[in-house]
């Protein structure tokens, strides 16, 4: 998956960096090395290697919320 700023994700029960008990994210910024995210019950942001970052949307813990719209 090739992300993008402004993505957002709907986070599920499992996605242990989740310390804000947030139910989604929106990706604030792109790198070739990471993902600088924020989450809606967070003021503070939070960086992911990009590879790291795939790891929890391909485990489907992290859930493009444009793409389950597509699906539904």
């Amino acid at each position: 998956m090739e992300f993008q700023n402004n993505m957002e994700f709907e986070i599920k029960h499992g996605f242990l960096p989740n310390m804000y008990n947030s139910d989604r994210l929106k990706v604030l910024e792109v790198s070739d090395s990471s993902v600088v995210i924020q989450m809606n019950n967070a003021l503070n942001r939070s960086v992911f290697p990009v590879d790291n970052f795939e790891y929890w949307v391909k485990r489907g813990l992290l859930v493009n919320v444009n793409e389950r719209k597509r699906t539904s």
